[in-house]
C-alpha cells in the first residue's frame, strides 16, 4: 500500500474529495471555450448536480442564463438532504428548480423544455443509460445540446474492469432493464479496487451497500470510453459535435437531431 492510499484509508471521503478537487482548481479541459460558447446565456437542466466539474474544469455555470436540477431522492450520498422547489443552488447566488425524480423518468418535465442538459459522472450509475438518454433528449428543444461527462476508469476504482459493450447497453434498453438491476454486481465485487474507494470501507460493507444500491445509487453499473459514449448517443438520436478525454474524465458535446 502506498502512502497516498494509506492516508486515503485514514481520512473520511468528505475530507478527501475537496482535496482532490482543489488539485484541479484553475485547470480546464483544452477546448472548454467551445462548450461555453454553445451554452452561453441558455437555459438548461442538470442530472445529478450540482457538479464541481461545471464550476472549474468545464466552467459553464457562470455563463448560462438558468439551470434546474434533477436528483433521484430527497437524500443522496453526494448532496445530503434535498428539498424540491426552488432550491437547486448551483453557483454563487444562482438557484433553479429542484426536481426529485429518476434520471430515466422525467415525467414532471414537459417535452422540449430546455436549451441544454448537463450530466457529470452520473450515467455510469444508471442501469439503463439509453433509456435515460432518450428521456433527456425528449426534454431538450429542437437541436438542444447535451454535455455528458463520464469517468475515465484508469483514474478510479473501475480500472480493473472491462469496458461495457455497446451491444450490452442496447440489450439493457430493449429488455427494459430497471434501476434496481444488479446484473453486474458479481463482476463489480470481484474487480472493484477498494484501495481507490475509501468511502466503500471493507469488502463486506461494500457488498452490503451495493445490495442496497436502488436506495443509494452508488454502483457504477457500466464502464465507458469515448467510443461507447459516442455510439450510444448516436443510437439515441444525438449528433456528436466534439469529445475530449482527460486522465480523470471523458467529455462529449452532442446535439439533439430533430425529426
Amino acid at each position: 500500500m502506498t502512502i497516498n492510499q494509506f492516508i486515503k484509508n485514514l481520512l473520511p471521503w468528505w475530507v478527501i474529495e475537496p482535496i482532490i478537487y482543489f488539485k484541479f482548481l484553475g485547470k480546464t479541459i483544452p477546448n472548454h471555450k467551445l462548450y461555453i460558447q454553445r451554452l452561453m446565456n441558455k437555459s438548461g437542466l442538470e442530472i445529478g448536480g450540482p457538479s464541481t466539474v461545471f464550476k472549474r474544469i468545464l466552467p459553464v455555470y457562470p455563463c448560462i442564463s438558468s439551470l434546474d436540477g434533477v436528483n433521484f431522492a430527497h437524500q443522496t450520498v453526494w448532496e445530503g438532504n434535498i428539498s424540491s422547489g426552488t432550491s437547486f443552488a448551483y453557483y454563487a447566488n444562482k438557484k433553479g428548480k429542484q426536481y426529485i425524480t429518476d434520471a430515466t423518468t422525467l415525467s414532471q418535465i414537459a417535452d422540449e423544455s430546455y436549451d441544454f442538459l448537463l450530466s457529470s459522472n452520473c450515467i455510469e450509475h444508471i442501469a439503463n443509460p439509453i433509456r435515460a438518454l432518450l428521456e433527456w433528449k425528449r426534454v431538450l428543444k429542437s437541436e438542444g445540446l447535451l454535455v455528458l461527462v463520464a469517468p475515465n476508469k484508469e483514474s478510479n476504482f473501475d480500472h480493473k474492469r472491462n469496458f461495457t459493450s455497446v451491444e450490452h447497453l442496447i440489450e439493457d434498453y430493449e429488455n427494459q432493464t430497471q434501476e434496481s438491476d444488479l446484473t453486474h454486481l458479481d463482476e463489480i465485487l470481484e474487480h472493484h479496487d477498494l484501495n481507490r474507494d475509501p468511502r466503500a470501507g471493507s469488502l463486506i460493507s461494500f457488498q452490503d451497500r451495493s445490495l442496497n444500491n436502488y436506495s443509494n445509487r452508488t454502483l457504477h453499473h457500466h464502464v465507458f470510453n469515448i467510443e461507447t459514449l459516442s455510439k450510444i448517443l448516436i443510437y439515441s438520436g444525438f449528433e456528436v459535435l466534439t469529445s475530449t478525454a482527460t486522465r480523470e474524465d471523458f467529455f462529449v458535446l452532442a446535439r439533439k437531431i430533430s425529426n
